[in-house]
């Protein structure tokens, strides 16, 4: 009887646990809709969110309320509005772009961070510091990869990685997403990158890959035309591993 009563406990704890997953996934999947149909986004935005994907995206790459995270090189920070409804009003989003695109970004980011609440801008002298070591629980850079390593070779992507890496927690997610490229074309015209350097630079980082999804796949995309050639539509086939910082 003590067997029984053992196993059904665990059972149910295991159930409560599975129930709790879901509400929680539940909980992520509205608050970014909810973002994503907010009519004070900036115009154009909405244009990207079917091949972005962002809800099974921050799901996958396990994001949650309450979350310090960072979105590296942000741009412009569509992402940095996504991650804002993710990590929720208890949470915040460190909105990273380096010094030199200052000019360039400052205003309509600035706007977003006051409208938003739990957004913080950083402006950093480079992408190999951030000046908030060991404090983020979870980061995201989303279709930048390419273009450090096309135009600053290996040296240009391992450094890419150097900030980031110091500013997560041991144990915190990083999430890498990007443009795929295939051997044997001119990926640095077409802003892409080949998926084995992508990974061989996350993990000479010192990063470990648990995951790679296919959420952001298109089979539609042969790899041959540039990421913002009018065919595509926004649409390219890209790239998405959960990395882990060591604990």
């Amino acid at each position: 009887m003590r067997t029984l009563n053992t196993l059904l406990m665990a059972a149910a704890g295991l159930l409560l646990t599975m129930n709790s997953s879901f509400v929680q996934a539940d909980d992520l999947a509205d608050r970014i809709n909810a973002a994503l149909s907010s009519p004070q986004r900036p115009e154009g935005e909405q244009a990207r969110d079917q091949a972005r994907k962002p809800v099974p995206t921050l799901q996958f790459l396990g994001v949650e309320a309450g979350m310090t995270v960072v979105d590296v090189l942000a741009g412009g920070g569509w992402y940095t509005e996504v991650l804002s409804a993710a990590v929720g009003p208890e949470g915040k989003v460190v909105s990273q772009n380096p010094e030199r695109m200052r000019e360039r970004v400052s205003a309509a980011a600035q706007a977003r961070a006051d409208r938003l609440g739990n957004v913080e801008l950083l402006y950093t002298a480079d992408m190999t510091d951030f000046g908030l070591d060991g404090t983020i629980d979870f980061a995201i850079t989303a279709l930048n990869l390419h273009d450090a390593y096309n135009f600053g070779g290996e040296q240009g992507g391992k450094d890419f990685f150097k900030g980031v890496y110091k500013a997560l927690k041991p144990g915190a997610v990083l999430g890498v997403i990007d443009h795929v490229g295939i051997a044997g074309q001119d990926n640095s015209t077409m802003h892409r990158i080949e998926k084995s350097v992508a990974m061989e630079l996350i993990k000479s980082a010192g990063f470990t890959i648990e995951a790679e999804s296919d959420i952001l796949h298109n089979p539609n995309d042969d790899h041959t035309k540039p990421i913002r050639d009018a065919a595509l539509q926004r649409n390219t086939d890209q790239m998405l591993f959960m990395a882990r910082k060591p604990k």
